[in-house]
């Protein structure tokens, strides 16, 4: 037998063994034969035949039956509620600290800019060189706005952020911390609670981005000590493009001056009277009115991890980015691609990055073939591994489509 068919036969065997197969089907495209691989499922997620009957529901029974009462008959209290669930499901929270908002980057400033607020007088903020764009920039404009300075952290390419360059990068007069708690472009997974530790044991608070985390390993951070946290909800959420982001407040940071002073955030909103008061609790992180729409699909999504359970999602996330790791040690080092994320599965989140420089455009080619991972510079593929939607089948069928376009080239 030849590699490629013990690979496609062991992919065939962990496809056939796996516990989680069958919530496959729920997902809508599952059977799509013009989609060989979808392994794009890290920047966005398959959508669920359940929302599509929860969207269509929303549109014709709520909206269109019941019109603006149905403010008062639940939606209002929506993102709170589907915060809760999410908190209790996903990130290991309490209830009453994490609500439904926003965009991820409106979120990111509300929370920096809050926690600068809380630590007066002290004049740094550490970021690293290799966070999200959107996540650097947000802190150069608070910087510019505040007249700060930042400290950068310089990672190595297929590594991330670690507690002793945090503890080593902190200090008396450091504000803030901003990490992701997955690299988006090596999918390094960050020790949030040592790294926690180390920014608290400076007197630093610090501000968690879990975009590429929520939904696909499992996250305590009520134990974990974090401070402030937000994430989007179209990845590993399922909630759509464009899906409200979320945000979480530990209690006891819920007196925070938040910068963007919405009717929805004040204590009595529909009073409309003069001057702003903050409401109490979560609801203070509020802004404008709520994104119905956008957030409605998320519930499902939050249903299926608590249904399948999150360590058993975990367990085949790891399975999944292990046997991709495997497959292209055997199927493509030998036309020099790297693999650009941790070996170590307990250091690796939900993706793996390979490197080449042939990779802008080899990807071009893939998803004119209905192969679609994406594409990071410099000369990254993301194999993004939904481990609910996506079979190993897939894995395997991606990576020899890539070789196949490297035998081209």
């Amino acid at each position: 037998m030849t590699a490629d068919a013990q690979l496609a036969d062991r992919a065939r065997t962990l496809d056939a063994t796996d516990p989680l197969a069958a919530y496959r089907s729920r997902f809508v495209g599952h059977d799509d034969e013009s989609v060989t691989a979808y392994l794009d499922g890290n920047s966005l997620g398959r959508p669920l035949a359940a929302s599509v009957d929860r969207v269509r529901d929303l549109m014709l029974q709520q909206w269109g039956g019941r019109l603006i009462r149905a403010w008062d008959e639940g939606w209002l209290a929506l993102p709170e509620r589907i915060g809760d669930e999410l908190g209790r499901v996903v990130l290991g929270a309490a209830p009453g600290q994490c609500v439904v908002a926003d965009s991820t980057t409106v979120l990111l400033y509300k929370l920096a800019r809050a926690a600068i607020a809380a630590r007066p007088g002290r004049r740094r903020i550490l970021v690293d060189r290799d966070n999200f764009p959107s996540d650097r920039f947000i802190v150069e404009g608070i910087a510019a706005e505040c007249g700060l300075e930042l400290d950068w952290l310089e990672p190595p390419h297929a590594g991330g952020v670690t507690a002793e360059a945090v503890r080593a990068a902190v200090g008396p007069d450091t504000a803030l911390v901003l990490l992701s708690h997955v690299a988006y472009r090596s999918g390094y997974l960050a020790d949030i609670p040592s790294i926690t530790t180390a920014a608290h044991d400076a007197g630093a608070l610090v501000l968690w981005d879990l975009c590429h985390s929520a939904g696909v390993l499992p996250v305590e951070l009520d134990a974990w000590g974090v401070d402030l946290a937000a994430g989007c909800s179209y990845k590993y959420l399922n909630g759509g493009p464009g899906a409200p982001a979320w945000a979480y407040v530990r209690t006891e940071h819920q007196h925070f001056q938040q910068p963007i002073q919405g009717w929805l955030g004040s204590t009595e909103p529909f009073e409309m009277g003069q001057g702003y008061q903050p409401a109490g609790g979560i609801r203070r992180f509020a802004s404008g009115t709520p994104p119905i729409l956008g957030m409605t699909a998320i519930q499902d999504m939050i249903a299926l991890i608590d249904e399948a359970g999150l360590a058993a999602v975990r367990d085949k996330s790891v399975a999944l980015t292990e046997f991709a790791i495997e497959a292209v040690q055997a199927a493509l080092a030998d036309f020099g691609v790297a693999i650009a994320s941790p070996l170590d599965a307990a250091e690796r989140g939900g993706h793996v990055t390979i490197d080449h420089p042939a990779f802008k455009h080899v990807t071009v080619r893939l998803w004119e073939q209905g192969v679609i991972p994406d594409f990071r510079e410099p000369d990254g593929i993301r194999l993004g591994l939904s481990p609910l939607s996506t079979s190993f089948a897939e894995v395997w069928r991606g990576i020899a489509a890539i070789r196949a376009e490297l035998e081209r080239a």
